[in-house]
């Protein structure tokens, strides 16, 4: 057994020893201020507390449950009741089986993103729930788990989120309406950032009112700066793909530290009021990276993962594909999927694009709003949650621009890709 030593901020101790006294408590505020880890302590004394046996971790999807949660970079569930804990199996689902003073726990860890995702729920008898990023949750998901726990003996929900725009319906639908404390968290509140830390936290935000009001503050922001601010979570995403299939092509940008990301792409036809248009239709997404995981991989094995990807989309949805376009930079791991088989071609970056109106990536990044906002931009689900949309989701609500006017070189990896692909549609398609 493992011997957690941790130092708490006085927030943090004061979460974690509160009485369980609302039915409903709110964690929001920046990245990096300490709200998580103070869940993970507070829901652990919860759990020991708790008569009820069954329990539930939601996040978008089960990868992300168990990350923030259930491991939770080293101070999740799994630590905490560590040698008294194991990952199990049953009927509804992967859970950690818990051995506490008051009786065996069992905490499902689930996905509840998509509007499918609450069927893997219904019928479950649960004494709490925990949101980890409550505000990416499907709507029906979340009032569905707060119906499962109606007959608990002791009804706790926990949510945690960085802030949302202020109009964002999580507020208005689930925090004002049950039973909720509400706690607000900066980085001061947590105890590992020296203060050289924050203040290069804050000198690096401070080009952007926005993420400086939202990461640094705290605070509820509309979001004026963000570059695809017209992205609709109900227009833009559909459970299923409609139209006529035209084509399948990939486009992909990468990197070691930095996130390498793949899209799949998929251009349908369709005939309204006598009239033919394209709609581009992203239905997975590949993202993995090296500096929000630890885990840096190498070119040869991003290649191995990206092919399997590929044939993963193309086996989904028994098309194959035209082309796979890469970012031209990422040289090495063109070459990689060469010796794989894979033939690439250097994406549609805007290097040398000009219009009437801009020039360079600001060219794709217009066509990239006006697709989104004409509906002709969609996000696809699927039934399994490898290679979902969640990241895809992230940086597009953060992607924005500095004091001048510049898209920030932040957030932006899956962005990046979604601008070729958006290119390739606009090359082929926008005449139509």
């Amino acid at each position: 057994m493992t011997r957690l030593k941790i130092k708490f901020s006085r927030k943090q101790a004061d979460i974690i020893r509160r009485p369980f006294n609302y039915e409903l408590e709110v964690n929001e505020g920046t990245p990096r201020s300490g709200k998580t880890t103070a869940g993970h302590f507070r829901y652990a004394r919860y759990l020991i507390e708790s008569p009820d046996e069954n329990h539930l971790i939601a996040a978008y999807n089960q990868e992300q449950a168990y990350r923030l949660f259930i491991d939770g970079d080293g101070t999740g569930l799994m630590h905490i009741f560590d040698g008294n804990c194991k990952i199990k199996h049953d009927e509804h689902g992967d859970h950690l089986l818990i051995d506490t003073p008051n009786g065996t726990k069992r905490v499902y860890y689930k996905g509840g993103g998509k509007a499918n995702s609450v069927g893997a729920i219904t019928g479950m008898s649960l004494g709490s729930v925990v949101f980890c990023e409550i505000n990416l949750l499907n709507m029906d998901f979340i009032q569905e788990a707060f119906r499962r726990t109606w007959a608990a003996k002791l009804r706790y929900h926990l949510a945690d989120l960085n802030p949302p725009a202020p109009q964002h319906p999580v507020i208005k639908d689930v925090f004002d309406v049950q039973n909720t404390r509400w706690t607000h968290w900066t980085m001061d509140d947590n105890p590992i950032l020296s203060e050289e830390r924050k203040q290069s936290i804050i000198q690096s935000l401070k080009k952007n009112p926005y993420l400086y009001k939202r990461d640094v503050l705290g605070q509820r922001v509309m979001p004026q700066g963000v570059i695809y601010g017209l992205f609709d979570l109900e227009k833009n995403i559909k459970d299923n793909l409609v139209g006529e299939p035209m084509e399948m092509y990939f486009n992909g940008d990468g990197g070691q530290s930095d996130a390498t990301s793949m899209s799949c792409n998929i251009v349908t036809r369709h005939r309204e009021d006598g009239k033919t248009f394209f709609r581009l239709n992203r239905v997975a997404h590949y993202y993995h990276s090296g500096a929000e995981t630890g885990q840096v991989k190498a070119m040869s094995t991003y290649a191995v993962e990206l092919r399997a990807f590929i044939q993963w989309c193309v086996s989904k949805y028994q098309m194959r594909y035209t082309d796979v376009w890469i970012d031209p930079a990422c040289r090495s791991l063109r070459e990689e999927l060469h010796k794989l088989g894979i033939q690439t071609r250097g994406a549609l970056n805007n290097a040398h694009d000009v219009s009437s109106k801009a020039k360079g990536i600001e060219v794709g990044i217009e066509r990239g709003q006006n697709i989104i906002s004409s509906g002709q931009f969609l996000l696809i689900n699927h039934s399994e949650e490898e290679y979902d949309h969640y990241y895809f989701l992230k940086e597009i609500g953060l992607y924005s621009r500095d004091d001048n006017g510049r898209p920030i070189d932040k957030d932006n990896h899956a962005m990046d890709e979604f601008r070729y692909s958006v290119n390739v549609f606009y090359k082929k398609y926008a005449n139509f």
